[in-house]
């Protein structure tokens, strides 16, 4: 099996764990705060590694303000929004549904702001992901909908902004850069954001449990240098696009996972809709005839 045909399903296995490190770790520590620790720490591990093999830093103010921003809007605003949301209330479902927007809006943007068509074909695929995807959220969201406080929303709908304007940046501007130093210069673009907010609303907690320290573990190791590498690997290689619409497959995958591990329902509609999201996804990313 080719890499190219390996880096998406890893991406998307490895990312979906996301979600189950926000459900493990949410009773130990506040949000923000458990996303400044790994910000700090990913930024460290890459500017080791970068070290370590002498990778080319950015070498002018405006290269680093390029980077930083693609870690404010991709990390930042984006991890950021949804954990703050999440921890105010938010149904995870419903959070799930409007971040789902995300390929919807890449393809949008993709032609006016990087020039990248977006043929029928790929079209087609995005529209039956988020349907399929909506199947798998379906059960979550016939219980979310009422009641929905105006500031998490409004935070959910910034990191679905976050992520799309992130991944554009990204494609648009680090086409040369080298990854290891753009992931390090990302993570502290995302700690300047977050690290503030979590001083200014939040107490710093973080007990020291083993579901914390395995959670902040693997989102340093696993996430941030494995998840965010395949992203940014990914980006450089193909269309935004086609990127974006592996995101559909998370919520099957975190459904999957969570029956898996935590015993919940899994109901014939979500594997109807695993299906046809996958279906889409595979439709969305091939290079031939849009």
């Amino acid at each position: 099996m080719r890499l190219e045909r390996i880096m998406p399903i890893a991406f998307v296995g490895i990312w979906s764990t996301g979600f189950i490190v926000a459900r493990l770790v949410a009773p130990y520590t506040d949000p923000l705060t458990f996303l400044s620790y790994r910000y700090l720490l990913s930024a460290a591990a890459f500017i080791a590694l970068a070290l370590a093999v002498g990778a080319r830093w950015p070498d002018t103010p405006a290269a680093w303000a390029r980077t930083l921003l693609t870690g404010i809007l991709l990390q930042g605003i984006y991890l950021g929004g949804v954990f703050w949301a999440v921890r105010h209330g938010f149904p995870t479902a419903i959070a799930s549904l409007i971040v789902g927007l995300q390929p919807l809006l890449t393809a949008l943007l993709a032609f006016p702001l990087l020039g990248e068509r977006v043929g029928p074909r790929k079209w087609l695929g995005i529209g039956l992901g988020f349907g399929g995807a909506m199947l798998v959220l379906a059960p979550g969201l016939a219980a979310g909908l009422h009641g929905l406080d105006i500031a998490p929303l409004l935070a959910v709908i910034a990191a679905m902004f976050g992520i799309t304007l992130g991944t554009i940046w990204q494609k648009h501007t680090s086409a040369a850069a080298d990854l290891r130093t753009n992931a390090a210069v990302q993570f502290i673009g995302a700690a300047i954001v977050t690290i503030p907010a979590a001083l200014a609303t939040e107490a710093g907690r973080f007990e020291a449990t083993w579901q914390a320290w395995l959670g902040l573990t693997w989102s340093v190791l696993g996430l941030s240098v494995g998840a965010i590498s395949l992203l940014l690997v990914m980006i450089r290689r193909g269309s935004v696009a086609s990127v974006a619409a592996l995101f559909y497959l998370v919520p099957p995958v975190v459904a999957v996972l969570a029956w898996l591990l935590f015993d919940e329902n899994l109901q014939p509609i979500q594997i109807g809709g695993m299906l046809i999201a996958v279906a889409g996804v595979a439709l969305a990313g091939r290079q031939r005839g849009g």
